[in-house]
């Protein structure tokens, strides 16, 4: 019964203790059938199985019927009429989504109804992250939650992850492998104050450029080629001059991690060569491999375990103009999310990816527009934590753009206060920040201003609260 899930979510949300969380989750997943895994796992983790099914603040909340006395969805009743909902468009689309949004409430009770409207406007906060999820399914399906991990690195989802461990255990873990034109799910960086502390961190490090760049992730197996954005959508068809340089590639198949920066692309890893993975390998051999297959692309770097070496070649990056450097545990295999932060940002121009919690009208040359940002920061259990404000860097055309975007994701408007779904990442500079009880976060930005909207993370990919409290100045 959908009755069930939302119970465990009950459960999720009221705990902040990570085991009784992981019970809760395991105990549903156990009870679960096949084919309501991946659409519980989905749900429970904030994402529809169906992505965005066009269903926004205003369509969700203002559905008029009365709830149902006693529970009689199913899961799978849920997840058909999210298939409709994302499959109606065109003429008469908006009349017909309302009355399967009527349908759908007119049939869940008050509390199903709830759960149903946070999660349809992207709402569903209560500790269910993917990590957390991981643990579930591990704990559920008796298998390792580095193979539940390593199988949702090269599915490119957890849920697919998750049936596979729930019903084939771990040998159906282990037949997930790294295959040429199917996504991978990246793996990201946590941050460091200097080069220095971040070479400390490692027996040897491969220090690189950080570029200013969008994330690629560059596929070829014979003339197919396909490139991904770090959400693992296919931009293939928008960048024809890539899968050019792709195909003049001294290899038949390969994997390549990179960063697009304007009409150029520099790669950084090479995660396979020749129908050989190299997830596992250390990054020293796995650089090797992305040497021979693409040296004159490869973004410049040094292998080094010198702090003054690191500094120096810090320097030189940001004379060449770029935002800092990658400091890389030499030894480290690949592996998708931020475990073990073996790789570490330094970015002396110091900057934070945050989420837009709301918006405040302006006053003055800024009235009319959405100006000052309310940040949050990723919490330890899913929450976002807010640590700041500001009104500073903002164009003119920023400024019209956040207050048409920002409009159409309000939730509620108190004042002049509009707070908005939870969806937006914005790149912050700022020159530190300090202990503050003003924020729930208890930590304040130090004059904060924007850099840029990065529209190719979600909220999933923004800084957390300890990335945050790691630039707190040293006693």
């Amino acid at each position: 019964m959908f009755a069930d899930l939302v119970a465990t979510s009950a459960t999720v949300t009221s705990t902040s203790s990570r085991s009784a969380k992981v019970t809760a989750l395991a105990d549903l997943l156990s009870r679960l059938a096949a084919d309501e895994v991946p659409i519980a796992v989905s749900t429970l983790t904030g994402t529809p199985r169906q992505g965005k099914v066009g269903v926004g603040w205003r369509s969700a909340f203002r559905v008029d019927v009365p709830p149902a006395a006693t529970p009689s969805l199913t899961v799978l009743h849920v997840d058909a009429a999210l298939d409709a909902l994302a499959a109606t468009s065109g003429t008469g689309s908006g009349a017909t989504r309302a009355a399967l949004l009527a349908d759908l409430f007119g049939r869940a009770t008050s509390e199903e109804g709830d759960f149903l409207r946070r999660l349809l406007v992207g709402e569903l906060r209560q500790g269910a992250l993917a990590g957390v999820m991981a643990d579930a399914v591990a704990k559920a399906s008796q298998t390792s939650v580095a193979a539940v991990r390593r199988a949702a690195m090269f599915a490119g989802d957890l849920p697919t992850a998750a049936l596979a461990a729930m019903t084939g255990g771990a040998a159906a873990l282990e037949s997930f492998e790294l295959r040429p034109l199917h996504p991978v799910q990246p793996m990201l960086a946590a941050s460091s104050a200097s080069a220095s502390d971040a070479v400390a961190l490692f027996e040897q490090s491969s220090v690189e450029w950080k570029l200013d760049g969008i994330r690629l992730q560059v596929h070829r197996a014979g003339d197919d080629v396909r490139a991904f954005t770090r959400n693992l959508n296919d931009v293939t068809a928008q960048l024809p001059s890539l899968v050019a340089l792709t195909r003049s590639l001294p290899a038949d198949s390969f994997v390549l991690d990179g960063e697009a920066v304007a009409a150029d692309v520099r790669f950084f890893d090479c995660l396979a060569v020749d129908a050989v993975s190299l997830v596992d390998r250390p990054l020293l051999e796995r650089l090797d491999a992305l040497e021979r297959v693409a040296a004159p692309w490869r973004v410049p770097g040094i292998v080094t375990n010198d702090a003054s070496a690191a500094e120096a070649f810090l320097e030189r990056a940001l004379e060449s103009g770029h935002e800092g450097v990658m400091v890389k545990d030499a030894a480290s295999p690949y592996e998708a999310g931020r475990r073990g932060a073996s790789w570490r940002k330094v970015k002396p121009v110091r900057t934070l990816d945050l989420v837009v919690l709301a918006v405040e009208w302006g006053s003055g040359r800024r009235t009319g527009w959405l100006s000052n940002l309310h940040l949050g920061a990723r919490g330890p259990n899913g929450e976002l934590l807010m640590v700041g404000k500001t009104f500073k860097g903002m164009t003119d055309e920023m400024l019209r753009w956040q207050t048409e975007t920002f409009q159409s994701m309000r939730t509620e408007e108190k004042g002049h206060v509009v707070f908005v779904r939870p969806e937006i990442v914005v790149e912050i500079a700022l020159d530190g920040v300090q202990v503050s009880t003003r924020y729930p976060g208890g930590i304040g930005l130090r004059f904060a201003r924007v850099k840029r909207y990065r529209l190719d993370k979600t909220a999933a990919d923004a800084d957390s609260i300890d990335d945050v409290r790691a630039l707190l100045p040293r006693t």
